[in-house]
């Protein structure tokens, strides 16, 4: 169950991370306090994870997820230019998260 709320967690961060975005190109009281509520969930779910999980697993795993969310919805919603040495960022990414990951089995 900790490894769900891990990946909650990271997915949290990049809704608020996205969040930010819109609200830096186009400010919105609501979606600041949207945003805010999407930070303290994801804090809480990463609190919950933690409970079960060492700091170094879960805490790069947690920014890991949100970076390559991030650099997902950079493409995807908002057009960003993505080539290859990004995707072989992106890829390090998942290796090496996938590489974190088994020090816990």
């Amino acid at each position: 169950m900790a490894w769900i709320a891990l990946f909650v967690a990271g997915l949290l961060e990049t809704a608020w991370a996205t969040g930010l975005k819109v609200a830096a190109d186009k400010f919105s009281i609501g979606l600041i306090v949207a945003t805010a509520a999407l930070m303290f969930a994801s804090l809480a779910a990463l609190y919950w994870s933690m409970r079960s999980l060492p700091l170094g697993i879960a805490y790069p795993i947690w920014t890991g997820v949100g970076s390559i969310g991030s650099v997902i919805v950079s493409f995807v919603l908002f057009k960003q230019q993505v080539g290859i040495v990004s995707i072989a960022g992106v890829v390090c990414l998942i290796v090496g998260i996938f590489l974190i990951s088994l020090e816990t089995q």
